[in-house]
């Protein structure tokens, strides 16, 4: 019983800990999209409301990104990214993630 019990566990916290970094970038999305549309950049996460670094991410942000790099995560996705990025020129907000797919959530592939 623990052998199936344990890795699917492990695969629960992998999963909680992407969604939880994905709610994470996810909120300075609607700063972003202000500080764009008001002519600013954006050159740091406090432009847009995030820390620099949480318990589950290290953040980072560019023109046209939001990144988090996974932290204090079990091992199937510590150090995997999930990243937000805005096309310039339409607006649209697409998601991208270097973790396995089946710890990424509807919102990212």
């Amino acid at each position: 019983m623990a052998a199936v019990a344990i890795p699917a566990y492990s695969d629960y916290q992998a999963k909680a800990k992407v969604t939880a970094g994905l709610a994470e970038i996810s909120a300075g999305k609607t700063a972003f999209e202000v500080k764009v549309n008001d002519g600013d950049a954006v050159t740091a996460p406090a432009d847009v409301g995030l820390l620099a670094q949480t318990s589950n991410c290290d953040i980072a942000t560019t023109a046209t990104t939001i990144k988090c790099t996974l932290r204090q995560a079990p091992s199937q996705v510590s150090g995997k990214t999930i990243i937000w990025t805005r096309d310039a020129t339409t607006g649209a907000w697409s998601c991208d993630s270097n973790a396995d797919a089946k710890y990424n959530g509807k919102g990212c592939l």
